[in-house]
Order: structure tokens, then sequence, then C-alpha cells
């Protein structure tokens, strides 16, 4: 299980999530099936603290919103 930050823009709308999956690219194919029509893209570099989410309390597949939003421009 892996953690990873996503960007997601879908028109002006630009912001990140926090993904927990099987690998990086199961990561982008859930963050695709929750926004659909959007791009997302991974951010790097990745955190390799939180990159192994071995033991983690998180359900797999899970998106989380990051408190951060990105400008739009």
């Amino acid at each position: 299980m892996i953690r990873v930050s996503v960007e997601v823009c879908s028109g002006a709308a630009r912001f990140r999530v926090e993904v927990l999956a099987e690998g990086i690219e199961h990561a982008l194919s859930v963050v695709s099936a929750c926004y659909p029509g959007a791009e997302a893209t991974v951010l790097f570099p990745i955190d390799p603290e939180v990159f192994f989410a071995e033991g983690s309390t998180l359900v797999p597949s899970m998106v989380l919103p990051e408190i951060e939003e990105l400008e739009a421009g």
C-alpha cells in the first residue's frame, strides 16, 4: 500500500488530494473515477516517510482532500 499526493485539474478548478492505493497507477485510476473528466497528476517529489502506508488504518483506494488549495492560473 502506498500514499501519494495527486493534483486534480478540471477546467479552472485545481486542487490536491492524497490517495492510499495499491500502487501509483491504481492511485491515478481511483482519482480519475472520483473526478471523471479531470486530469490527475502525481506530485513529485514523493515524501519517502509516508510513501509506504503499511499498517495504516486508512482504507485502500481512499481519496483524502489536502488542506492547501492551488490558485487557478
